[in-house]
């Protein structure tokens, strides 16, 4: 799909109501997102005020393709690659995040870790690190953020420092379309959250107050997340203004799992299938979680543990 032609589909007046057969909403879903990879890209690659469109037009088209996908049936697509959800972060925002931690300029991190962040291992225990982030962590009904809704976001506040501790916390539930109350929340079998846990409340992206308010705190300071990735990408489409501030370098994401990945010996002696760079396996090495304990998948109990886990690594590796 051309730009024009993806313009073109996030501006019609079409109405998902109407497509009741499978095919025609299958045939709508893979529409719907491939304008949404054409237009995400050409947004992002422009020059800042040549923009093809507002993001808003974006936001507006993944809204759309959710109810798409709650009529055609979200369960039927768990094993669907997702398409607008990126699979990390790129080198130089990984640069960036150790310059920021570091208080240095990011031409002084590539200087150790190269332009491809190849020797970012280096780099991340060759200066302290100290500052104010934000740890966060969301749980969704899906994978792929143009598909599933926000249902449970947790975040904390850490002065990264020898004495860190997390302090104001705030976790919250966001609703989902009534049809769930029947169905039952996707995804259940892995955040353990019920329809009981949603009933009556507002959804996520219908929360505008909630979203300004996340909004602030992740442009004030740096943001934490296990394979922060995830949370960016679901962020660019949920959260209004998000995009632009990520474009305008006012947020600042940082990829605990890529932390773990570079700092942490272990995990390149581990076999794959203990998935030594989960936030599970992470923190059962690090003492934060007890060995017959197990990840919470809930907000703020995630974000609690990586704060502390990343924080044990930082001083294991005398990072602080």
């Amino acid at each position: 799909m051309d730009l024009s032609q993806a313009i073109d589909c996030a501006s019609a007046l079409t109405f998902p109501g109407f497509l009741t057969d499978d095919a025609s909403l299958a045939a709508e879903r893979t529409r719907n997102e491939d304008a949404l990879v054409t237009l995400m890209a050409a947004w992002r690659d422009a020059e800042p005020g040549k923009e093809p469109c507002g993001y808003d037009l974006i936001r507006e088209l993944a809204d759309r393709n959710r109810d798409v996908c709650d009529r055609y049936g979200i369960e039927r697509l768990r094993d669907v690659s997702p398409t607008c959800l990126a699979r990390g972060l790129a080198p130089a925002e990984l640069i960036h995040a150790v310059a920021v931690l570091q208080h240095r300029t990011d031409a002084q991190v590539v200087s150790l870790a190269g332009a491809d962040a190849r020797d970012l291992n280096v780099a991340w225990v060759d200066a302290p690190v100290s500052g104010m982030v934000v740890g966060i962590d969301i749980e969704t009904t899906d994978r792929d953020p143009a598909r599933g809704y926000i249902i449970n976001v947790g975040l904390e506040f850490m002065t990264v420092g020898p004495d860190a501790k997390p302090h104001d916390p705030f976790a919250g539930y966001f609703g989902l379309p009534e049809l769930y109350a029947e169905k039952g929340v996707p995804l259940a079998d892995i955040h353990k959250i019920s329809w009981s846990d949603l009933e009556g409340r507002r959804p996520f992206r219908e929360d505008k107050q909630v979203q300004a308010a996340l909004l602030a705190a992740l442009t004030a300071y740096p943001f934490m997340a296990h394979n922060a990735a995830f949370e960016d990408s679901w962020f660019t489409l949920h959260i209004d203004g998000y995009a632009e501030a990520r474009k305008a370098g006012r947020v600042v994401p940082i990829d605990t799992r890529d932390i773990c990945r570079r700092v942490d010996p272990e995990t390149k002696t581990l076999p794959h299938e203990q998935r030594p760079a989960s936030l599970e396996s992470w923190a059962r090495r690090r003492g934060t979680l007890k060995a017959g304990e197990s990840e919470r998948h809930l907000g703020l109990d995630d974000v609690e543990l990586m704060l502390a886990t990343v924080q044990a690594e930082f001083a294991a590796r005398n990072m602080l």
